[in-house]
């Protein structure tokens, strides 16, 4: 008699995943993330006149973004659809996930079935729980600005259909939301491109990711639970009941550290697609207000999307890190996050609540 517990199930298990290579957890990230983003619409193609005008707007909007923070960019913008902008997001997250995906995988000095087991499935849970953050994402985000992660090219991807959604039903004009999408969009990638900023956003997530795998539900409990309900094919048949629970990691200096840093860049490049839309078409207070409700308001895949890389999409430091921004430009102007393209410029926790504290820091740096 064996002495597996799975019998030959879990042999056929073994095999069946182990043959499928080690990016297998990655095919099924992209294949969940797509079927999701497509929807119940087919995630159709942007008009092709909207998609004009997304263009004939880039090269004015780019502009204007170049003045705010002292480059020269020639931006590359991709218009797109839901699937697209998944994929997209999904190529940008595989270098940081990725490094991480064995680190979460639970050391077990039980039965070594059980052990390899976890080893086999963690990381295709870990493109599970990807794939569907990515695909739920898309449902209302129009770029990968909504998550300063950092990123591979300076491509600029945006979908259009979310964009007009957007305007339609906050009863704005869509020339209003594009030049807010592309500027906002147009900084993230400025900033999050940069070599510094980068690093030092890798650097902090080293930590955060490795916490967020660890967190992410009880793998070996998982696995012992559909044993004992005596339905093991569940983890075939039926993978998106082990999606529930994407959970944050506890509070730590490594959280508050990303924490910080993301909200800040966020507040910086929205508050630079207010200004860009502001100098090119007037204030736009409408705009503002349907801005700060849309991020304020319930966005599920934007906080497991985030979740998985320890950042929190909601609480109190997003709103410091608003005022953070609004008082810096006020005192110094959008001159002062020049200093974000630089390795030494992300603001701390308590930088977030002393914004000169961070100016007096970043302006006196060898590197400025």
């Amino acid at each position: 008699m064996s002495d597996n517990p799975f019998g030959p199930l879990f042999g056929d298990l073994a095999r069946l995943l182990g043959n499928q290579g080690p990016g297998a957890w990655f095919d099924t990230a992209t294949q969940l993330a797509t079927s999701i983003a497509r929807g119940e619409d087919g995630d159709p193609n942007p008009e092709p006149l909207e998609r004009q005008r997304l263009e004939e707007l880039t090269p004015l909007v780019a502009r204007h973004v170049d003045d705010l923070f002292g480059v020269a960019r020639e931006p590359e913008l991709i218009v797109t659809t839901r699937v697209g902008l998944a994929t997209a997001a999904l190529a940008q997250w595989r270098p940081l996930i990725e490094p991480a995906l064995n680190a979460a995988v639970p050391e077990m000095g039980g039965d070594p079935a059980f052990a390899q087991m976890a080893r086999i499935m963690g990381p295709l849970f870990a493109g599970f729980q990807l794939g569907s953050a990515a695909g739920h994402l898309t449902e209302r985000a129009w770029s990968l600005a909504v998550i300063p992660l950092p990123r591979l090219d300076d491509s600029s991807w945006l979908c259009a259909n979310n964009a007009a959604a957007f305007a339609e039903s906050w009863s704005l004009t869509r020339d209003e939301v594009y030049v807010f999408a592309l500027a906002q969009e147009f900084a993230a990638a400025t900033i999050l491109t940069r070599p510094g900023t980068g690093d030092a956003l890798r650097a902090l997530l080293l930590d955060t990711v490795r916490e967020a795998q660890a967190v992410q539900g009880d793998l070996l409990g998982r696995i012992q639970g559909l044993f004992a309900e005596g339905d093991p094919s569940q983890m075939l048949s039926d993978p998106a009941a082990l999606l529930e629970g994407i959970d944050l990691p506890d509070d730590s200096p490594a959280t508050r550290a990303i924490n910080a840093a993301t909200a800040a860049l966020g507040a910086v490049f929205e508050l630079a697609a207010l200004e860009v839309a502001t100098r090119l078409l007037g204030p736009r207070s409408a705009l503002a207000e349907a801005v700060r409700r849309h991020r304020l308001s319930d966005a599920r895949g934007e906080e497991a999307a985030s979740a998985l890389f320890g950042i929190a999409a909601r609480g109190e430091h997003l709103e410091r890190a608003s005022d953070f921004a609004n008082r810096l430009v006020a005192t110094h102007g959008f001159g002062a996050f020049s200093a974000l393209l630089r390795v030494d410029g992300l603001p701390s926790d308590d930088e977030l609540d002393a914004p000169e504290r961070w100016w007096e820091r970043v302006s006196t740096s060898p590197l400025a």
